[in-house]
């Protein structure tokens, strides 16, 4: 074993037929939020590890451990490993990460049955620390870690160092010994981030995807801190919403030694295929097993083709169809994609081009087809009538669109309206929309595209500084309209500055608004509820007269994509949070519970060339950056009698890159 005041020289490589590792993840929780990502990392890492183009290291010294229901059967595992390991110990852990608020903040590892606010019922971070420093004669020991606050490790063990007692530790840690080093997905007081339940996490992500693709121009051979800081230097790149820093320390230059091939620079170790075309075995295996890892729906890393990818492009499949992935509530499917149409893409009607589609409205439907109304947010915003087509049949043609203006005829200046939210008020004659710029509330004429009347009343709180604590260029993104006309309810994009985010999941208000259908409306109670784990809200649809409301959530991320989801709201009999100076530390209770409908990440996205123009998820064509939603009447006959079909339509952001994509699905709501 490895210790304090060893001084024998280490060898240049971890060698991987002498090391044991340990991949241990928790993704099925009974009381925390479901983290799906988790298996997918566990999959991707393994599979990367084994390889022999990589790393290598044999599969009966790697061990794999999901959902362990009890801290024997997480920290077991690593000790067994330890007496395995003569040259290296690497363990690994994702999931959820809490801090004990009453140890010092010490860091917790949570299982299935963890439970907020009870370190009893999770594994303290010391005692995995414990376990990999004191079993078997390994010369270097390696943690990895993937949740929230993981740095929070890190500060630990340098509290140890200065001899710091009590909460903060109590048992000496791996700073002791000489050979160890440490890697965090993030720092002590910030969440670690899985925007998309179909693939890894961000941090485990970036990992698999260094490994896999290696790094250009880079050395032969990668160690573990050049890992650290190729994926660090990748996930800074991606500019995430709400950022997230790996960390790291190193003891006795660990993360210096060689660990892994760079597949980017080094010749392949398989040798060529024979004359005859078959591929070697090692090969056939990869390929059997990656395809039965697709077929078992384990998914794909950030840096995996899916090896099945020859069968769909010789067997090419719809982009329609049922919704995977539904709650566990639901054992039906509550959403199918009915249709997509990429038609009103870089469109151009009496010289003026459909982009920066920002909101979408009804206004009539028939089974001949749906008429509705796009706000775009460029300057001047406009809204375009539309011609939909039916729901499973979709031709939108946009027609010559409505200038908005002052109610004096004059544009607006610049900076003053940014469209966000629409809604179409009875009798479809006038519209209120929402400006995140301001920010405001308005109602114009549709025909003349002029404000009616004076700007609605804005709470002080809801405002951008130094009146209020909203962030810049994030306040009203969605608008809603009870259909009764008597509530008007304006949805925040992200969280008051005051208000931050719950482990990732952003705080967002609700403010409703009370009225009369044509007349002035006033604000009376906020609601808040928790966004997915760093997504905003974008749109808001009210279902009926009673707070029944779905929620549009997306989140982007550079060199990841979009993730889109749709969740059911009740504000029935909800708290109103108006008077709370700030959510953060609010109760469960407190937050309106929300019930998820579709990601449509989940939806079919059909076999090649289907999806004619690829959105800007790089591993889903279909999905794009869906800002606008519109649900219309419940259907009375036919296969989806007693749902409603629901309208998403994309924001290309006047960008080459992106598109102008309308969606059409049909969705089971709960009643």
């Amino acid at each position: 074993m490895t210790t304090a005041g060893r001084t024998e020289d280490l060898p240049a490589r971890i060698d991987p037929r002498r090391s044991a590792c340990v991949l241990i993840g928790v993704d099925d929780y009974t009381s925390l939020d479901p983290l799906r990502s988790v298996r997918h990392n566990l999959v991707e890492l393994r599979a990367a590890l084994t390889d022999e183009e990589i790393w290598g290291i044999p599969e009966d010294r790697i061990v794999t451990v999901s959902n362990p229901v009890a801290p024997a059967d997480l920290v077991g595992p690593i000790r067994e490993a330890g007496l395995l390991a003569d040259d290296t110990l690497i363990v690994y852990y994702a999931g959820h990460g809490l801090l004990d608020r009453h140890e010092g903040q010490q860091l917790l590892l949570t299982l299935p049955g963890s439970v907020e606010d009870q370190p009893d019922t999770c594994v303290r971070s010391r005692d995995v620390r414990r376990a990999i420093r004191d079993t078997g004669d390994a010369r270097r020991r390696v943690l990895i870690l993937d949740c929230c606050f993981s740095g929070q490790a890190l500060t630990e063990m340098a509290g140890a160092n200065r001899g710091e007692q009590g909460g903060m530790v109590a048992v000496k840690t791996l700073r002791e010994v000489e050979g160890s080093y440490v890697m965090t997905s993030a720092p002590k007081d910030r969440p670690s981030h899985a925007p998309d339940s179909r693939r890894c996490t961000v941090f485990t992500g970036a990992l698999v995807d260094v490994l896999r693709r290696g790094v250009p121009d880079g050395p032969g051979m990668l160690g573990l801190h050049t890992l650290f800081e190729v994926v660090k230097a990748r996930i800074a790149a991606m500019k995430p919403e709400m950022p997230q820093e790996p960390q790291d320390e190193d003891r006795n230059g660990v993360g210096g030694l060689d660990f892994v091939r760079n597949v980017a620079v080094l010749p392949p170790l398989t040798p060529p295929a024979p004359a005859d075309g078959r591929p070697p075995r090692s090969r056939i295996r990869t390929a059997l097993w990656s395809l039965a890892a697709v077929a078992a729906g384990l998914g794909v890393g950030l840096g995996a083709q899916p090896a099945a990818d020859w069968w769909h492009t010789a067997h090419p499949v719809p982009a329609t169809g049922e919704c995977g992935g539904h709650p566990t509530d639901a054992p039906a499917p509550r959403a199918v994609l009915l249709d997509h149409s990429d038609a009103l893409n870089k469109k151009n009607v009496d010289y003026e081009e459909v982009k920066g589609v920002s909101a979408l409205a009804l206004v009539s439907q028939g089974p001949d087809g749906v008429e509705a109304l796009a706000l775009t947010d460029n300057s001047p915003d406009l809204l375009f009538p539309l011609s939909l087509g039916t729901p499973s049949g979709l031709a939108p043609v946009a027609d010559t669109a409505h200038t908005l203006r002052r109610a004096n005829g004059e544009k607006f200046p610049e900076g003053e309206l940014d469209g966000e939210g629409l809604v179409v008020e009875r009798g479809g004659r006038t519209a209120l929309i929402a400006s995140e710029d301001g920010p405001a509330l308005r109602r114009f004429d549709i025909a003349s595209g002029k404000q009616i009347g004076a700007d609605f009343p804005i709470p002080d709180d809801l405002r951008y500084w130094p009146r209020g604590s909203a962030q810049t260029g994030r306040s009203i993104e969605a608008l809603a309209l009870s259909p009764n006309g008597r509530h008007l309810y304006a949805g925040w994009e992200a969280p008051l500055a005051k208000d931050g985010d719950y482990r990732g999941r952003p705080a967002i208000r609700i403010q409703r608004y009370t009225g009369t259908p044509g007349g002035t409306y006033t604000p009376d109670e906020q609601y808040a509820y928790r966004a997915g784990d760093g997504m905003n809200l974008t749109e808001l649809v009210a279902l009926d007269d009673k707070g029944g409301l779905l929620a549009l959530e997306r989140e982007y991320t550079s060199g990841l994509g979009t993730a889109v989801r749709v969740v059911q709201l009740s504000l029935e009999g909800a708290r109103d949070v108006t008077g709370v100076d700030s959510l953060h530390g609010l109760p469960a209770d407190g937050f309106v519970q929300d019930t998820p409908v579709f990601d449509l990440a989940a939806c079919p996205a059909g076999g090649p060339g289907v999806v004619a123009t690829p959105g800007s998820n790089p591993r889903n064509p279909l999905l794009d950056n869906a800002e606008g939603m519109a649900v219309g009447k419940e259907w009375t006959t036919g296969e989806y009698q007693g749902w409603r079909p629901l309208y998403l339509i994309s924001d290309d952001n006047d960008s080459v890159d992106q598109i102008t994509r309308l969606y059409a699905l049909a969705v089971r709501l709960k009643p």
